[in-house]
């Protein structure tokens, strides 16, 4: 199939594939596309309109369009200009020169989006979908009531969607832009009609083939143009785009990669943190399963963080995706482990000496209590004795056994 001049051809710049086995850490994520835009739909003269019709502008109640109104080939605008009617904070072009040169250049415009190759094919119901810039094409396209699209991007990213046939906005949908990027750059090319539900919040240029119906209450950021029918209000607000970058301003998206290292072992009852930091444009939303009972993952902050209370082995797996393909992967092999045991007090050595408590009184200022051991000078132990007794004792056995050899002596020299 032919690129068109609006879309270059993808890119891919191969990333590899890498196994760190000594970590347990397994990444997929083969190669990196990038989808490079060449620039905003050109609308011409088109662009300093809210609304333009083709057969006729019909509007009900206080609607606000900030940005001009025009109507070419038809003569019919009604519902503008009375105390209850609706308010054109820009010029009204009715059947002249300007709103013709506009339908022209939305003519323009309309088979510009028409002709790009598209990113993405098959799309049909839009609820839930967070889109990176790119080209989407679906026969009818809807976002169902109460719904929501986010389009994830920068100041310079395109969107492009393509219905074949029809376009309806659910009541009380919503579509939000995120990253900078605004309702500039989001075109909706409709082969037929486009509808927007009551209180629906919706972004972009409508390029509708016949008509755009406004119900009550919803609001747009951009522009309804319809180029063989009427453009229906009914309390609305529309604010042209402003301040849009011009045609040729590249916009380009990028698949993700995962930038931060591998999350660390964890141990029972410690605890654990870890970041996960991915990158890529859009910027990457990043999910992580198979984490130990108690740690979690914020993914607003991108922290791994708790305390493990089970000791395994966990296959955590980390997923990086922004709407471009490949997403990236990365699976991990957490350990949690145990505790190191605390430890054990060290056995007195053999022959050691117990230092002195409070209560154990001073070598030499105490009388042991009876029935202890205590040495002598001597090294003789006495037991059960009061050692002061002992030695009066002896001194008496000493003194009167000096008397009995004295007596003896005497007795001997006598005789």
């Amino acid at each position: 199939m032919a690129t068109s001049r609006f879309l270059r051809p993808l890119t891919l710049a191969a990333t590899g594939v890498g196994l760190a086995a000594a970590m347990g850490v397994a990444l997929i994520s083969p190669a990196s596309a990038a989808t490079v835009i060449d620039g905003p739909v050109d609308l011409g003269t088109a662009s300093t309109y809210g609304v333009l019709g083709a057969s006729a502008v019909t509007n009900t109640g206080p609607t606000l369009v900030n940005g001009d109104l025009g109507l070419s080939p038809g003569t019919s605008i009604t519902g503008f200009g009375g105390p209850t009617d609706g308010v054109v904070n820009g010029t009204v072009h009715q059947t002249d020169a300007a709103a013709a040169q506009a339908q022209q250049d939305a003519l323009t415009a309309y088979g510009t989006a028409a002709s790009l190759t598209p990113t993405r094919t098959g799309l049909d119901e839009l609820n839930g979908l967070s889109l990176s810039p790119g080209v989407y094409s679906g026969g009818a396209l809807a976002l169902a009531d109460t719904g929501a699209l986010t389009l994830a991007g920068d100041a310079d990213s395109v969107w492009v969607f393509q219905a074949a046939s029809t376009l309806t906005i659910g009541s009380g949908s919503r579509i939000t832009i995120t990253g900078g990027a605004t309702s500039c750059n989001v075109f909706w090319q409709v082969g037929s009609s486009a509808t927007l539900g009551t209180a629906a919040d919706f972004q972009g240029t409508v390029l509708a083939q016949q008509s755009v119906t406004a119900t009550t209450g919803a609001t747009v950021q951009g522009r309804l143009i319809a180029q063989n029918g009427a453009v229906t209000l009914d309390t609305n607000t529309i604010n042209a785009s402003t301040g849009c970058p011009p045609p040729g301003t590249v916009s380009e998206t990028t698949a993700p990669t995962i930038t931060s290292p591998p999350p660390g072992d964890a141990t029972v009852g410690e605890g654990y943190t870890a970041t996960i930091t991915a990158a890529g444009n859009p910027t990457p939303t990043v999910t992580v399963t198979g984490l130990p009972d108690g740690l979690v993952f914020d993914g607003s902050t991108g922290v791994i963080s708790g305390t493990p209370t089970t000791p395994g082995d966990y296959a955590v797996v980390i997923t990086a995706s922004n709407g471009t393909s490949p997403d990236a992967t990365q699976t991990v092999t957490l350990v949690v482990g145990q505790p190191a045991p605390a430890p054990s007090p060290s056995p007195s050595s053999p022959g050691a000496i117990p230092a002195p408590s409070a209560s154990t009184p001073a070598a030499g200022n105490a009388t042991p209590p009876p029935g202890t051991r205590a040495n002598t000078p001597g090294g003789l132990a006495v037991t059960g004795t009061d050692p002061t007794m002992a030695m009066t004792l002896a001194g008496g056995l000493l003194a009167a056994g000096l008397v009995v050899v004295v007596i003896a002596r005497r007795r001997a020299r006598r005789s």
